[in-house]
């Protein structure tokens, strides 16, 4: 479905490119090192395990969706040729299931992702390391971890560390348009991701699902007798409105040591 592909500086950006150029992380132009990610119909989803960009066993479970799946790799090549483009960067469309199915243990849901060019990672909440300042609600998300478990906010936004322990971050949109927010709901990711949530509870492993506000909290009935922590979102908006206090860290790990399961290091890259 998505690749990455080398490409000379387009004539589109030229040499001098103003300073409302379109070069998202996805076409990068003379702003930037040229390089062009895209949307490739038509690829099925055992050509994606075997370049790694999904796992296996997400494989098997997204199969029943496997036209959509390509369907929207169309879509996306077609915003892509447009010059409108689309985030996170291809690569990372589909990196919330690249970790194995069969290890997933805690499911935190998003909304869509930051439409910020060099902001997603295919994480929902997360951003790459660089990006300074951080958003507000993983600031917040951060001071409720101190809150909870004592360690410190981290300098940087990358939560790949949660996702290697079998933390499911999983937007219920997979791409945004840059510098629109939603502008990719009801393309049919919903209906991916609903899929996906469905398979993990189908399972029958450990799991606790983590619930952040009003459109999280519709996924419910979809999780069947999955422990669910379930509060206030931590966007500036909503934050103090419940999300503060709820202690969703040690929350969950106690739900998970009930389960059997070993619990989560909630500590990311460089933190001791």
């Amino acid at each position: 479905m998505l690749r990455g592909t080398s490409t000379s500086t387009s004539s589109r950006c030229g040499p001098s490119p103003s300073p409302r150029s379109t070069c998202w992380p996805a076409v990068r132009c003379a702003c930037a090192p040229t390089w062009r990610t895209e949307a490739v119909p038509g690829r099925p989803l055992t050509q994606l395990v075997d370049e790694g960009l999904i796992d296996a066993g997400w494989a098997q479970a997204l199969a029943p969706a496997a036209d959509t799946i390509r369907m929207l790799g169309d879509r996306l090549r077609a915003e892509q040729a447009s010059g409108v483009g689309y985030l996170p960067d291809g690569a990372h469309v589909l990196r919330a299931f690249q970790r194995p199915l069969a290890d997933v243990r805690v499911l935190i849901t998003g909304q869509d992702p930051y439409p910020t060019p060099g902001h997603p990672i295919g994480l929902s909440f997360a951003v790459n390391s660089d990006v300074r300042p951080l958003p507000r609600s993983l600031t917040n998300i951060y001071a409720e971890r101190e809150s909870d478990l004592g360690i410190p906010p981290a300098p940087h936004g990358d939560l790949t560390a949660w996702s290697e322990q079998g933390v499911l971050l999983l937007n219920r949109v997979l791409t945004v348009r840059p510098g629109a927010p939603a502008s990719h709901r009801g393309w049919g990711w919903e209906q991916v991701t609903e899929l996906a949530i469905r398979a993990l509870v189908a399972r029958d492993r450990p799991l606790v699902a983590i619930l952040w506000g009003r459109d999280a909290a519709n996924l419910q009935p979809l999780l069947g007798e999955t422990p669910v922590i379930a509060s206030a979102h931590p966007s500036p908006l909503s934050a103090r409105r419940g999300f503060f206090g709820s202690r969703p860290f040690s929350r969950a790990n106690a739900l998970l040591e009930q389960q059997g399961a070993e619990p989560v290091d909630w500590r990311v890259d460089g933190e001791v």
